[in-house]
């Protein structure tokens, strides 16, 4: 008898469910609940302004979506490229057009979702996929410098093949631009001019760090009918901090490797009349052997400066032919007296011990000269001689005006002594 109540109490259940199922089921479906039913092919409901047949869109022309005939109306549009980027758009109030905001990439393929309901609130769906035309114009960049091992004080370079003016195209080129370092450091682009950027850390590069350099400018629209290319990405390793320091007060140059000295050299620089340029220099290149003659650098044959000597072991840095070199003519002066061309003068076994021991992006500073400071652009990587709120103001996403500087010097190729 004590079982009756329970069994009579789970038949009830039974009979509540079964209740609760049918009503599930009369409600459900195509004739039921909107929330359950499966969405409708509402191919026949909306409409893209896209062309007919093989022909491709155009990227510069917004994608639209609208309800037609005025049975129900558009409740979500997603329309994704094949790398996976959303582009946004705008669906009006009342259901009946979705429009896109962002400008489409060209020669890439998009999958168009859209979500319809019907008076009833039916749900429907319809995708869609469609390409975009190549552009006629690509913007493509060039990183430099080659991809390898450098010192603490090498910028990255950006050279486009096309000059970009606008601030907002800037800004568009900047953004797809991205220098990764790890450690991370703070960074930012600088625009020299309309078609080449310069990126580097507010403080050097740190000792050890990864850097690595992407273009994400692939089928981007940066101004009329210019879009971005593809862009080869870039990876650098950053050695030892090392810095040398070359006194034209004292005759001296004193080299440091993460700070502690390492040498100290006795040298000449530029005598006046062709003092050598106060500031901080990066290491271009190295050459073993250099012809200098002061006819290329404006010096006549015929007068008492000229020269014609053959050089070891030169390490440039400015393009107009400013290097630490070997000046075995000049040991006597060196330590004493300032007797070069521009140049800094050391013994050969000095210069061969310098020449082995720096690499490209190593900092050679000159100080107490009684020469201009180096360029920041234009004759080599002076761009640590510019402060760093300054070089903010050459970035199109930081900068208070935009405006670029144009460089100060043409550089001439060929060495001074």
């Amino acid at each position: 008898m004590n079982d009756t109540p329970r069994i009579r109490t789970l038949f009830s259940c039974t009979l509540l469910a079964a209740a609760v199922t049918a009503a599930a089921s009369a409600c459900g479906g195509a004739d039921g609940d909107p929330l359950t039913a499966k969405p409708y092919d509402a191919t026949r409901q909306v409409a893209f302004n896209l062309p007919s047949g093989p022909e491709k869109a155009d990227p510069d022309k917004p994608l639209e979506v609208t309800a037609k005939g005025g049975d129900g109306r558009i409740t979500d549009v997603t329309a994704v490229d094949e790398a996976g980027h959303h582009l946004a758009g705008e669906l009006s109030a009342d259901g009946a057009r979705w429009r896109s905001t962002a400008p489409l990439a060209a020669g890439t393929r998009y999958t168009v979702h859209v979500s319809t309901e019907d008076d009833d609130g039916a749900p429907g769906t319809r995708t869609l996929t469609f390409e975009t035309s190549p552009a006629k114009a690509a913007l493509s960049v060039k990183f430099g410098p080659e991809a390898g091992k450098y010192g603490v004080g090498q910028p990255i370079t950006a050279e486009l093949n096309q000059p970009v003016k606008d601030r907002k195209a800037r800004a568009v080129v900047e953004r797809a631009l991205k220098v990764r370092s790890v450690p991370a450091v703070e960074g930012s682009w600088y625009w020299v001019d309309d078609k080449k950027l310069h990126y580097r850390p507010k403080e050097y590069w740190p000792t050890g760090a990864t850097v690595a350099v992407t273009g994400n400018l692939a089928g981007i629209k940066v101004a009329n009918k210019l879009y971005g290319g593809p862009v080869k990405p870039l990876t650098l390793t950053i050695g030892d901090r090392l810095e040398a320091v070359a006194d034209a007060g004292s005759f001296t140059m004193t080299v440091r490797r993460n700070g502690k000295v390492i040498n100290t050299i006795p040298v000449t620089t530029g005598k006046p009349g062709f003092s050598t340029r106060n500031g901080i220099k990066v290491v271009l290149g190295k050459e073993y052997f250099v012809r200098m003659r002061s006819t290329t650098v404006g010096i006549s044959a015929g007068s008492s400066e000229s020269y014609d000597l053959p050089v070891y072991y030169a390490t440039r840095v400015t393009w107009s032919g400013e290097y630490v070199h070997a000046a075995p003519w000049s040991v006597g002066s060196q330590g004493f007296a300032n007797v070069s061309h521009g140049c800094v003068g050391m013994s050969t076994g000095n210069a061969a011990w310098f020449f082995e021991t720096v690499r490209p992006g190593d900092i050679v500073r000159t100080v107490n000269s009684l020469g201009d400071t180096m360029d920041t652009f234009g004759n080599g990587f002076g761009d640590w001689n510019m402060t760093w709120d300054k070089w903010l103001k050459g970035s199109a996403l930081t900068g208070s005006t935009g405006t670029p500087v144009t460089p100060a010097v043409t550089a001439r190729l060929r060495p001074s002594l």
